[in-house]
């Protein structure tokens, strides 16, 4: 402006005011000024200082225009080509040309991207729209500020702070640059042109929310005509009190384009001095808060240049609180602001004319050309207002004119205002509002902007809504909503599906699982009559026909074009929130006229209609008809519904809520909301990985509006209802930023209030909010804890809830993420302020948790920090009040938009960090959380009723991989102890140290241990699927991974024992062989000394002859002492008397009756009711006695099957009889005795003195024949006879020089020494690599865990359906699992042959390292065969026991050469391997794998039977992984009459199962409650350590219903008992449907996502 000055000799000064008025006579005649360095000659007419003055056109402005000007009039070019090529110009610098033909849309907006977490201004003008969107989206105020960022570089840094201070200049105004950037409704227009009609009705509503000025009439850039943004403003309803309602404290609520209410239009003619803007945005705030509607030039970035938003008319709002004392108006008002002159913009100012109540004209003076264009308004109707400067008096025209326009435009002086900058602007400001209200109290004239359709159409103006599509889909709505006036009536007769029927479905789908009202009903029996009233329920629904409107409404969302769809359910949305708020005043109406307040009902819920209820009714449709086809009621190919699911889920896709808790029902439609979120992911493609992210908090406390801040959603807010049940809403993560954050979407889940008033009467109401905070925290990775700071008493209530979802969380595994939301807390120093607040908070808490803790029935001590992972100075977030001030007329408090922002940018950074450890979880996950959680829920017990097929699968792969890691802890220690056996076998026994060989145990123990453990720590931080839903379980294995370790520490050192033990006893036996050889060797030399001198040679019998008497003389100079023969029944006598010792008379003389341990065996033992000791029971009931009696026989059973193992190993380690065995044997006797289960059973003493004789007479036989086998195996006698025949051998072919005297011997070699450490070779390997062999097949899943080893034993059985299996599977599991095991290796081996394979690969191995050491003595030459032996033994002790008895046969008088020994060793060893193979393969299956160390069939039961623990009711086993698990469970529990006698009242078989009955009323009683009656309910009183669970379905427990079905009276003559009285439905349950329900609960069924996994 100064430089602009300078070229026309004014010297440049501050005030442009001052510059017209003085130097108005100097300008008067310029009409051309030159700027020949820039823009060449152009036309500069006089008003221009004056717009630059005047505020509405700044002075950059006006030189921008003069190449403009320029080409208008040399070029004479059209100005709508001139418009056009600016608004061109707009969309390039902010990179929206493309969207000029393909519009914005609002999932695009929405979506996450990067650019979401800066925080920083726009840099570049590219930046300026989506800035713009995102903070408006956000309900930031400061959206319109279009300033850019510019990083100054170094030099400019350093030449600023050289640069010399030049006073001179100092109060010169420098030029100011203003070019970078854009005026802000430049760039609003530019937005709205470019988005679809979804997007400018989000960014209008956003925009209204923070009380900006919203667009009237868009500018016409791409539209030949401007265009009434009616559409737009649809969506917007406002709320307020007029005065007129003070009294009673009523209120209005409508829709903004409906509410009819006077429009005030402020308009400029010519040039202005004074902002127009300005001063609207100073009329329509209190004195208190200013707030800028309108943008004007004080404003940041409201003095850059407008170069496409002349013509535009903005709009905004006066809305009264009913207070007269503040409010500026007593009743609604819009203001309409035209930007620019009314001469260049005809159009928009006629149709003001039309629409406004009044129309103030503001500008500095009339003129001649004024007063021409003003009295072509004569017609006008619209009453006309002045506003002019109070300088415009010096203009005598002007009050000239003025006086003619009085009666043409009918003024008088009131309507004509003076406004004077140096006098008191708060005066100016009361006259001018105080002109506004007589207008409104004088004027009848008001206007909606619906009606301005009308005017707009007359006058050739575009309407948004107008295109065909638009048009169509609110004909369509009419269709559907023209049948809708009385709410409750409309809902009970057209949507009868979702009424008393749909809630009916739900209290029998809870009292399926609660049984409150079961009274004395039989469970079965009532669960029976809940599931016939289920179906009746459903065909009920399913008779219905889709209504008329139900039809239309179908077709409108059925539609293929998503922008009809769209433009459908919008315009359902407003015609039934129309039709809701009709309703809700006249029922407030009736209600005042009652004097009821409306809180205190739930009509307020039945008097609103929206589309979630019609498609809710869809639906229940949906679940009737899958319910019909389900029962067989239905053929498939009779399905009409099939494709509503589809449809929900493309409307998901579009952005809209998906409704997944039903809040009039508090109901889930499971299969409904299944089969769409199904639809959802296969839409996908498969590619649904997901956040899920939550809000919690008192009803009404800003919840929703949170979720909209935050993501820029738009969940109802209003309406005249608060959310109801729950709302998920799919967000779109961007594929830039998916793999940073981890995730494709993020779910957001909005859910109604916590505490809510109307169901505060309801005794349920704290069960209600604990179920709907159990779901959201259980669904939910981040849950937000919305807290309104004004109610301490609610807070804590909603803390208590959900503290208590957190700890049912934890307890079933689950750590979730959790943000407290502190609301309308606007201190700046609130967080500093808020520590000490932050620690009484975690006080708070962690009493708290104790409290649930109580209630969920926990023992241990837990706190708030075990729960989730609290950190309070992270977790806690102080946010300001929503409003900046008191609504209606409040805008949204920039503070509140600013710390949503900072809450979100944390969560996303939170995801980023998390993605590394967790794995989303994708929507099949997520429909299972639903799924287990809800069904938990249901349940009265969450904790122990939880059951989630997610968490099953995850812990049947980590016991899948538990049972890999112990298997190869076991292995290694079995091929280590193969290892040290060879050599203890292969060394004297002084030559090995046991000291040495526990340490080298002990270190690889501790090293397989921890391997365990650092495995299963790797796991679980991995990203295997779910491996974070199994934290709980981590402490179970680990405590298996040391019971593991204590097992085989004890199993290796017996080992080690027995194998010194063995070698010990053969060291004694090689001693004598040697001392014999050596007195032998002696007499043949003389022998053959002496016959060498005789001259004939003596025959075969004399040679004999000779050599049986030289042999008969050794034996006597030896002196042989044969091994002494013990009677071991009287040791087995003596060490049970002294363990009975001290029991007492009676026992002593039960013991001095017994006679002869040997007459007793265990099949011989008896169960008598006189071991039960009656005298510690407090009832001597009979049913208590008998079921004593069958336990205590069940424990001497499992006892004596342990025991006569026991001693079966013993028998078979080919030891010596030694007392300790006794001794361990009675310790493990009583050690069982002393069990806490055992002492349950009251036997008595003479009991255990029975069962004590009848073990030690069994196993007194097996260890006397063990003893005898060793002496026999062992006497020195007999064992040398075993090689007399060698000696004779070689005295034969030393006397009569046999030239094959040293093939022969190398023969022997092979066949006495060679051949039998092969065979040992290959049978004591084979046994673990069967093992191996066996898990790495096709038998890898079946055996991979106890789960899916319990469901290939219940198939099979179904397959066969034979009862004598079922029967062995039921009452001896043991037995059963064994031989299953043992049957089906064998039939393995037997069908594939592969066990050759394995033996020959073994046997080639050995061999082949034979051949190897033999081929090294071709280089390193042997003196003697003796020393060849030694080196050959020596090299292979690491592999081969060669025995050192048959050794020495072969060493006897060997003088051979060592190269031709060994020759003939190399050339045997093909036939040898031969020999072996054959005599493998002349074994017979069973009789190999039985021969095997360690045997497969052991160590595969081993790894299956687990625990061996049962349930208690059921007798079903325990299938958790790894064997020390502080929690037994099972997948599925079966009828109690499966396994145990009739009942003691009816003598009949029970039908009821133990996870139908702890969800019962019904009670048991058994010898552990003393025969006391005791809740099901409550069994863990009674068995702590068993988790029995509840069935997850229906259909769950089908598989043994039809069993029971199969063969009740099987069963019953088995039990000796009455058959059951089935339920009639079990009749019903097929084959098919038993193994359907055995692969849910097992979860095996081949999903597409299982095949993929």
């Amino acid at each position: 402006m100064g430089a602009r000055c300078k070229e026309m000799s004014i010297e440049p000064v501050q005030d442009l005011e001052e510059a017209l008025v003085d130097y108005k006579t100097h300008f008067t005649d310029i009409r051309v000024g030159w700027s020949e360095k820039v823009h060449g000659p152009c036309i500069f007419r006089t008003d221009s200082l004056e717009e630059m003055a005047s505020g509405e056109t700044s002075s950059e402005e006006i030189l921008s225009k003069k190449n403009t000007d320029n080409m208008n009039t040399l070029q004479n070019e059209p100005e709508h080509e001139l418009e056009k090529r600016a608004f061109q110009n707009i969309l390039s610098k902010l990179n929206l040309e493309h969207h000029k033909s393909k519009k914005l849309r609002l999932r695009e907006v929405l979506e996450i991207r990067l650019e979401n977490l800066n925080k920083s201004t726009p840099q570049t003008l590219e930046d300026l729209p989506w800035h713009f969107l995102r903070k408006v989206m956000a309900l930031n105020g400061t959206a319109r500020n279009t300033s850019l960022v510019t990083v100054a570089s170094d030099d400019q840094r350093t030449n600023g702070d050289e640069e010399d201070m030049d006073f001179d200049n100092i109060f010169m105004v420098p030029d100011t640059v203003t070019s970078d950037s854009l005026h802000p409704l430049d760039v609003l227009c530019a937005i709205l042109v470019c988005s679809d009609s979804f997007l400018q009705q989000q960014v209008l509503s956003k925009m209204s929310m923070c009380q900006l000025a919203l667009p009237l009439l868009l500018p016409a850039l791409d539209t030949p005509r401007c265009t009434l943004m009616l559409w737009a403003m649809r969506d917007i309803v406002r709320k307020w009190r007029p005065h007129s309602l003070e009294e009673s404290r009523g209120f209005r609520e409508e829709s903004l384009v409906l509410i009819e209410l006077p429009i005030i239009s402020f308009v400029r003619l010519r040039s202005c001095s004074f902002s127009k803007s300005k001063l609207l945005n100073e009329v329509l705030s209190p004195s208190h808060q200013h707030h800028d509607f309108f943008i004007h030039r004080d404003m940041e970035s409201g003095n850059i240049p407008r170069e496409i938003a002349g013509g535009l008319v903005e709009i905004a709002w006066y809305f009264p609180r009913g207070r007269e004392s503040s409010d500026i108006f007593p009743e609604a008002i819009a203001t309409a602001n035209l930007r620019g002159d009314i001469e260049s913009h005809q159009q928009q100012f006629h149709f003001l004319t039309k629409v406004s109540t009044a129309v103030f004209i503001v500008t500095d003076r009339i003129s001649e050309n004024e007063y021409n264009l003003l009295s072509s308004l004569k017609e006008s109707t619209t009453k006309w207002y002045f506003i002019l400067k109070a300088q415009a008096q010096k203009h005598s025209d002007t009050v000239e004119f003025l006086k003619k326009l009085s009666p043409v435009l009918k003024l008088n002086r009131s309507q004509v205002l003076a406004k004077d900058s140096a006098s008191d602007k708060t005066a100016f400001l009361k006259s001018l509002q105080s002109t506004i209200r007589s207008i409104m109290n004088s004027s009848s004239k008001r206007m909606n902007i619906e009606d301005m359709a009308a005017t707009a159409k007359e006058l050739k103006i575009q309407i948004d809504e107008d295109s065909e599509e638009c048009q169509n889909a609110r004909k369509c709505s009419k269709e559907v909503t023209k049948e809708v006036r009385d709410l409750p009536e409309y809902r009970s007769e057209k949507l009868k599906l979702q009424g008393h029927l749909w809630k009916d479905l739900s209290k029998v789908e809870k009292e399926l699982c609660r049984m409150k009202q079961q009274s004395d009903t039989p469970t079965e029996k009532y669960k029976s009559q809940l599931r016939e009233k289920l179906l009746a329920l459903r065909t009920q629904q399913n008779e219905f026909n889709l209504t008329h409107s139900l039809n239309k409404f179908l077709h409108g969302i059925g539609k293929t074009c998503p922008t009809a769809k769209h433009f459908f359910l919008t315009w359902m949305k407003f015609e039934l929130d129309l039709i809701s708020r009709e309703n809700l005043s006249k029922l407030c109406t009736e209600s005042k006229s009652k004097c009821e307040p409306l809180g205190d009902s739930l009509e307020q819920d039945i008097s609103t209609l929206g589309v979630e209820h019609f498609i809710r009714e869809l639906g229940q449709f949906y679940e009737a008809e899958c319910s019909m086809v389900k029962e067989g009621k239905k053929a498939k190919e009779q399905r009409q519904f099939l494709h509503l699911p589809g449809i929900a889920a493309d409307l998901m896709l579009e952005g809209f809520p998906m409704e997944l808790i039903d809040g009039d029902a508090s109901n889930i439609p499971l299969q409904w909301v299944t089969d769409v979120l199904k639809e959802l992911h296969d839409k996908l493609g498969g590619r649904s990985r997901m956040v899920v992210l939550s809000v919690l908090g008192v009803q009404s406390t800003g919840k929703s509006t949170l979720l909209n801040t935050m993501f820029g959603l738009q969940f109802a807010v209003s309406c005249g209802q608060c959310t109801r049940g729950a709302f998920m809403l799919l967000i779109k993560v961007a594929e830039s930023f998916q793999k940073e954050i981890g995730c494709d979407f993020i779910l957001v889940i909005d859910a109604e209030g916590l505490k809510a008033p109307e169901l505060a009467k309801q005794e349920d109401s704290y069960e209600h909010d604990n179920e709907l905070a159990t779901l959201l925290i259980g669904l939910s990775d981040i849950t937000i804890v919305n807290i309104a700071m004004e109610n301490a008493t609610e807070m804590k209530d909603v803390l208590q809830i959900v503290v208590h979802a957190f700890l049912r969380m934890e307890e079933i595994g689950q750590k979730r993420n959790c943000q407290f939301v502190h609301q309308n807390v606007g201190d700046v120093s609130a967080y500093k302020q808020n520590i000490k607040d932050r620690k009484h908070l975690l006080e708070q808490l962690n009493e708290m948790t104790k409290a649930a803790a109580k209630m969920e029935k926990l023992s241990r001590e837990i706190t708030f920090s075990d729960i989730m992972e609290y950190e309070p100075e992270n977790h806690n977030w102080y946010i300001p009040g929503l409003w900046h001030g008191v609504p209606p007329m409040a805008p949204v408090n920039i503070g509140y938009s600013e710390c949503v922002c900072e809450l979100k940018n944390y969560l996303y950074e939170l995801m980023k960090r998390c993605s590394d450890k967790i794995v989303p979880k994708d929507i099949p996950q997520f429909i299972e959380w639903v799924r287990s959680l809800w069904n938990a829920i249901k349940h009265e017990n969450f904790i122990f009723s939880f059951r989630n097929s997610l968490i099953a699968e995850a812990y049947n792969q980590l016991s899948a991989k538990y049972a890999e890691w112990e298997w190869g802890f076991r292995k290694a220690v079995h091929l280590w102890l193969l290892e040290k056996e060879t050599l203890i076998h292969n060394h004297a026994p002084g030559e090995l140290q046991a000291g040495n060989l526990n340490d080298e145990m002990q270190q690889k123990l501790v090293h397989g241990e921890q391997q365990i453990l650092n495995n299963l720590q790797q796991y679980v931080e991995s990203r295997e699927t779910n491996c974070h839903l199994i934290g709980k379980y981590v402490e179970d294995f680990t405590r298996s991974a040391k019971s593991l370790k204590e097992e085989l520490q004890h199993y290796s050192m017996r080992k080690c024992k027995d194998t010194f033990n063995i070698k010990e006893s053969q060291h004694k036996m090689d001693n004598i062989q040697n001392e014999y050889m050596k007195l032998l060797e002696g007499k043949v030399d003389r022998i053959l000394e002496d016959h060498g001198k005789r001259e004939y040679e003596l025959d075969y019998e004399e040679l004999e002859a000779e050599f049986e008497k030289m042999w008969e003389e050794s034996l006597k100079e030896i002196n042989l002492i044969s091994l002494e023969k013990y009677d071991i029944c009287q040791d087995l006598e003596f060490q049970l008397r002294k363990d009975l010792g001290n029991r007492g008379s009676a026992v002593n003389k039960k013991l001095q009756q017994a006679g002869n341990l040997m007459n007793y065996k265990m099949k011989s033992f008896t169960m008598k009711m006189e071991y039960i000791n009656a005298h510690g029971l407090k009832t001597k009931n009979k049913g208590l006695m008998q079921e004593l009696c069958c336990k205590a026989g069940e424990f001497v059973k499992s006892l004596m099957d342990e025991c006569s193992s026991y001693g079966e190993k013993k028998a078979n380690s080919k030891l010596d009889y030694d007392e300790t065995y006794c001794t361990e044997l009675l310790y493990m006797i009583n050690n069982r005795l002393q069990q806490v289960d055992v002492s349950k059973l009251h036997t008595s003493s003479l009991f255990e003195v029975d069962l004590k004789l009848h073990i030690l007479g069994e196993t007194a036989h097996a260890f006397q024949k063990m003893h005898e086998d060793f002496i026999n195996a062992n006497d020195p006698q007999k064992c040398l006879e075993k090689q007399k025949l060698n000696y004779l051998s070689r005295f034969r072919d030393l006397y009569l020089h046999k030239e094959d005297a040293c093939r022969r011997r190398a023969k022997d070699f092979c066949d006495q020494c060679l051949k039998p450490a092969l065979l040992d070779y290959v049978k004591r390997r084979l046994g673990v690599e069967i093992v191996e062999d066996f898990l790495k097949r096709r038998q890898s899943t079946e055996y991979s865990n106890r789960s899916s080893f319990q469901f290939a034993m219940q198939k099979k059985l179904l397959d066969e359906m034979n009862f004598s299996n079922y029967v062995g599977y039921i009452k001896s599991y043991e037995k059963f699992v064994k031989t299953w095991i043992w049957r089906h290796l064998l039939d393995h081996y037997r069908q594939t042959g592969s066990l050759e394979d394995l033996e020959r690969k073994f046997l080639s191995t050995i061999i082949k390292k034979v051949m190897d050491v033999l081929e090294n003595f071709r280089t390193k030459k042997t003196d003697t065969v003796s020393a060849f032996l030694d080196n050959f033994c020596r090299l292979l002790q690491n592999d081969l026991i060669i025995s050192k008895a048959n050794l020495t046969g072969i060493l006897f008088k060997n003088a051979e050469i060592t190269d031709q020994f060994s020759a003939f060793i190399q050339s045997f060893l093909p036939n040898l391997k031969e020999e072996i193979t054959a005599q493998f393969k002349g074994l017979e299956m069973a009789s190999k794998l039985s021969q095997l160390t360690p045997k497969p069939h052991d160590e595969m039961y081993k790894r299956m039977f687990g625990c061996g623990k049962q349930c208690p009711f059921c007798k079903v086993p325990c299938e958790a992984g790894g064997i020390d698990h502080k929690e037994h469970f099972a997948t599925v529990h079966r009828p109690k009459g499966l396994c145990q006698n009739g009942s003691n009242t009816t003598q009949r078989l029970e039908h009821s199962s133990c996870s139908d009955d702890v969800v019962s009323n019904e009670k048991f009683r058994n010898s552990d409650t003393q025969w006391e009656p005791h809740p099901y309910k409550d069994y863990r009183s009674y068995y702590p350590d068993w988790c029995i669970k509840p069935d997850p379905s229906l259909s769950a427990s089908n598989y043994w219903k039809f069993v029971f079905k199969e063969f009740n009276k099987q069963f019953a003559k088995e039990y000796n008992a009455k058959p059951a009285e089935l339920p009639k439905d079990w009749e019903k349950i097929t084959k098919e449907q038993a193994l359907e329900s055995l692969e849910e609960v097992f979860n095996m069924k081949q999903t597409p996502e299982r095949l993929i996994k």
